[in-house]
């Protein structure tokens, strides 16, 4: 086992108050890296890494050597995902084209990263153009299993305490299933809060940018850090949290196993006293899926259309495939899903208000992590809640016979990113693992 707990807000702490010394740090982050990479492939080789980091980190020092002002994430190391642009590294999207086909200005996230005083570890794994291809990323905690997709190296990165923050996209399921495959937090925050620019696009109208880390208040710092309009005021406390949980067909997309322990947890929670109850919803799941497929396929074509027609030998038969399926989608077709899911929205927004539902739980993917490289597992238990492009959190929340992380994702309101962190702790705090 690979798999190494490097807590976000801990580490941020020690930082901060100089209580741990960058430099001390930045190069036991850069042995960590040298001695377990080349086993679990989570980042893209990078030539000087160690002298590149060393030498932004002395420069942190020098322009904050006051602990009382020094930045958000300061002296943090992240992984970034290789969709990202990043100035001064190539972005390739985990694809054999040219660099030179992507070059764009710095991503606003990374650009943010950076303001807030974190340190660019390097660029992670991606699947080809963030879809089905598989890199090489192994799992940390078993590196016979797949990490899950699209967002492998970042949620490998964090997993193997290599470091404590990375960033990933979502445009299925792809920050939530790595996340619960490698048994770390991953978040993603409601469509939009965290802006798009500067990433290769898979689907515009699906895309997310979210992160992992290995704890809850870590999600809380970064997202306070990185969501451009965060709320820094501290919600009210609730006392009386109501959980809903989705029934019928959505559920049974996932496996008896994973079914048994979802239902262990919930179990758990209603012990604990919490009112949870089901509801259901999404019982057309596949029209649901459907629908969002038809909105990823038709944008993924023309996102692809001039690459496509000048690369195609280089494109994976995943790729080909989908973006012929795209391009055949009629443009009628396309706005009717986009048009079906602002109604699936509001209807669902509306459920859960009359319900009085603070959040809702699933478990974060229909197995646990598959055995190989050769699939990157399923994103059906993320797919409606991308879809409705709500506030999402997989948090580790039990461990299989075979030692296998299980991930129970948590869903809140529309926009509502803020409450969802400190509800979520309570179930955290609940759980009998």
């Amino acid at each position: 086992m690979y798999y190494k707990n490097l807590p976000l807000a801990d580490t941020l702490l020690s930082l901060q108050n100089g209580s741990t010394d960058l430099l001390e740090f930045i190069t036991a982050v850069c042995n960590r890296i040298e001695e377990v990479d080349p086993v679990i492939n989570a980042f893209l080789p990078e030539p000087g890494r160690r002298k590149r980091m060393l030498q932004e980190a002395l420069e942190l020092l020098e322009r904050y050597p006051n602990p009382v002002l020094r930045p958000s994430l300061f002296g943090i190391p992240v992984g970034v995902k290789d969709l990202f642009s990043v100035r001064g590294f190539p972005t390739l999207a985990g694809s054999k084209l040219p660099a030179q086909e992507f070059a764009s200005h710095e991503a606003w996230v990374v650009s943010r990263l950076k303001e807030q005083g974190a340190i660019i570890a390097g660029k992670t794994v991606t699947t080809e153009f963030a879809y089905f291809e598989p890199g090489p990323t192994r799992n940390p905690v078993n590196i016979n299993h797949t990490p899950g997709g699209s967002s492998s190296g970042s949620a490998a990165a964090v997993a193997a305490g290599l470091v404590p923050l990375a960033l990933g996209t979502q445009t299925i399921g792809s920050v939530l299933r790595p996340a619960a495959y490698c048994g770390v937090f991953g978040f993603k925050p409601t469509q939009g809060r965290i802006p798009v620019e500067g990433i290769v696009p898979f689907s515009p109208q699906a895309d997310h940018v979210g992160f992992f880390c290995h704890d809850l208040e870590g999600i809380r710092l970064a997202g306070s850090a990185l969501v451009a309009d965060w709320n820094h005021t501290e919600p009210e406390e609730k006392k009386d949290l109501r959980i809903g949980v989705v029934t019928g067909k959505y559920l049974n997309q996932a496996d008896k196993e994973i079914r048994v322990q979802f239902q262990k947890v919930n179990n758990g929670l209603k012990e604990a006293g919490f009112s949870v109850s089901g509801l259901i919803a999404f019982e057309d799941i596949d029209q649901i899926n459907s629908l969002h497929r038809t909105i990823i396929a038709y944008d993924f074509a023309r996102v692809h259309q001039t690459w496509f027609s000048k690369f195609e030998s280089h494109y994976s038969l995943h790729s080909k495939n989908l973006f012929h399926e795209g391009l055949a989608i009629p443009d009628a077709d396309y706005q009717n899903a986009l048009n079906q899911r602002e109604e699936l929205r509001k209807s669902f927004q509306r459920s859960m208000s009359e319900l009085k539902f603070d959040l809702m739980i699933s478990p974060s993917t229909t197995s646990f992590a598959p055995y190989g490289l050769a699939s990157t597992g399923s994103p059906l238990m993320n797919l409606p809640w991308t879809f409705l492009g709500v506030p999402a959190i997989s948090i580790p929340a039990a461990i299989s016979r075979d030692g296998l992380p299980f991930g129970l994702q948590v869903t809140g309101n529309f926009g509502n990113d803020e409450r969802l962190v400190p509800d979520t702790g309570k179930i955290i705090a609940n759980i009998k693992k």
